[in-house]
């Protein structure tokens, strides 16, 4: 049964799933299209057969996936919001026949993910990890679904650097929510997301929780001045 915290984020998400690719492109001010090449370019070293991209939202991660790897790839697209799944349905609808065919789209909880231990070689998460009510149930469910040596990539907002600091949270806590609101209708699902933003911990504190959660070979690649990072680890033999 879900959480009362989760259905009301399933429910925030629905609200401003038709707007929210917009949203982001202007308040990351176009600098999400560059994390996202940085992930692929991560994923592609790993050269994954089967790949899970968890809290997949509108699928932008996941096409982004598709077009940089090779076409055998199989990249499974899974989110617990149903008209962000919606979105990413028509995207791939309206690029046309055989378009993203090596990718799908499935509705499931990060918490408790409908999915069999070690059937993938790598999974993606994207500004979703802050999301989860329980972020260590989450991190080992990744660990339970991943094969041995498979690897996880957690792009997320982290902490900036400290002469940067005073400027992001600036923006982050007054520009962003306005523009936002104006952008979706709802500027209180905006000022919910900085809150969990400014919440989520540093680079090594993340680190410390994917190792708790039975990863290896943890490292994290800081951008824009470190508000972002690209955590990068190995599950470790069970």
């Amino acid at each position: 049964m879900t959480d009362p915290e989760s259905a009301a984020i399933n429910s925030m998400f629905g609200r401003i799933a038709r707007r929210y690719d917009l949203a982001n492109h202007l308040l990351s001010f176009g600098l999400d299209y560059g994390w996202r090449r940085s992930l692929v370019a991560a994923v592609a070293r790993r050269a994954p057969r089967d790949l899970l991209d968890l809290a997949t939202g509108s699928g932008d991660v996941a096409f982004a996936l598709s077009a940089g790897l090779p076409g055998e790839t199989r990249i499974t697209g899974m989110d617990f919001c149903e008209p962000m799944l919606a979105e990413a349905r028509k995207k791939k609808a309206s690029a046309g026949p055989g378009a993203f065919a090596n990718t799908r789209f499935l509705v499931g909880d990060g918490l408790a993910l409908p999915l069999p231990d070690s059937s993938f070689d790598a999974v993606t998460i994207s500004f979703g990890l802050r999301n989860m009510t329980n972020r260590a149930l989450s991190l080992a469910e990744m660990r339970r679904v991943l094969r041995p040596g498979g690897g996880l990539f957690v792009l997320e907002f982290s902490r900036p650097h400290a002469c940067f600091r005073p400027v992001y949270l600036m923006y982050l806590r007054h520009i962003l929510p306005a523009i936002a609101g104006w952008l979706t209708a709802n500027r209180s699902a905006y000022a919910y997301l900085n809150r969990t933003i400014e919440a989520f911990p540093g680079r090594a504190a993340l680190a410390d929780e994917i190792r708790a959660a039975g990863f290896q070979d943890v490292r994290a690649t800081p951008m824009a001045l470190g508000a972002v990072a690209l955590h990068e680890a190995a599950a470790a033999p069970v």
